[in-house]
C-alpha cells in the first residue's frame, strides 16, 4: 500500500540521519580540535557528495548487496557535508573573547568544548541538521533501485505501468514530508538563534 511506503521512507530518513547526526558531529569536532585534519576532512565529506547518489547507492550495493542497510548507508555518505562544515564553522566561530574567559577560569579543553563552545555553536550545527534532512528525504528516493522501498518503489512502478495517480501520489508525499519537517525544524531553528542572540543566516 502507498501508505506503508510513507512510513517507510521516513523511518529510513530518521534512521539514517540519527548515524549522519553523531558521525557528523564527531567529524566536525575533530576537524575543530585538529586544524591538521580540517582540510583533509573537509575534502572527503565534499568529495562524496559531488558523486552522484544514485552511484554511491550502485557502489555499496556491489560491496553489500541490495537491501534498507545499503540505502541507509548510502543517505549518511551523501548526506554529511552540512553537519560536518557547519560544526566546523560554528566551532571556530565562537568568540575568541568567551574561549579566553572560558581557560582565564580554569576550565579544561574538554570541559569548554562541551560546557560553551558546543552549545554556543548549536544554532549552526542545527542548520547544517536541517539541510540534511531534507537532503536526505530526496536521497532516499533512489533507494528502489537498491532494494531499499519507499517512496521511490511507487513513483517507480508508477512509471512503469504509466500510473499518473502513483506518480502523483509518490511526488506529493515527498514534497509534503520534506516541507513538513523543514518547516517543523525552521521554527526550532529561529528559537535556537533567537535564544543566543544571534541573526539566523540567510537562506
Amino acid at each position: 500500500m502507498p501508505w506503508d511506503r510513507v512510513w517507510e521512507h521516513f523511518t529510513l530518513v530518521m534512521t539514517a540521519l540519527g548515524f549522519i547526526i553523531v558521525i557528523g558531529v564527531v567529524l566536525g569536532v575533530v576537524s575543530y580540535l585538529y586544524p591538521k585534519l580540517s582540510k583533509p576532512i573537509l575534502t572527503i565529506v565534499d568529495v562524496m557528495q559531488t558523486i552522484p547518489s544514485l552511484a554511491t547507492l550502485g557502489i555499496i550495493m556491489v560491496f553489500m548487496g541490495g537491501n534498507r542497510r545499503t540505502v541507509i548507508i548510502g543517505i549518511i555518505l551523501y548526506s554529511l557535508l552540512p553537519i560536518v562544515r557547519n560544526t566546523n564553522s560554528g566551532l571556530n566561530g565562537v568568540s575568541p573573547a568567551v574561549k579566553e574567559a572560558a581557560r582565564g577560569m580554569g576550565m579544561t579543553r574538554l570541559y569548554q568544548l562541551f560546557h560553551v563552545d558546543l552549545p554556543l555553536a548549536f544554532p549552526l550545527i542545527f542548520t547544517g541538521i536541517r539541510i540534511a534532512a531534507v537532503t536526505s528525504i530526496s536521497v532516499a528516493v533512489f533507494g528502489t533501485f537498491v532494494g531499499g522501498g519507499g517512496l521511490g518503489t511507487v513513483i517507480y512502478q508508477g512509471i512503469r505501468v504509466s500510473s499518473m495517480r502513483q506518480i502523483l501520489f509518490g511526488t506529493a508525499a515527498l514534497m509534503a514530508m520534506a516541507l513538513l519537517i523543514d518547516g517543523i525544524m525552521g521554527l526550532i531553528e529561529k528559537r535556537l538563534y533567537r535564544r543566543i542572540g544571534l541573526q539566523m543566516p540567510q537562506e
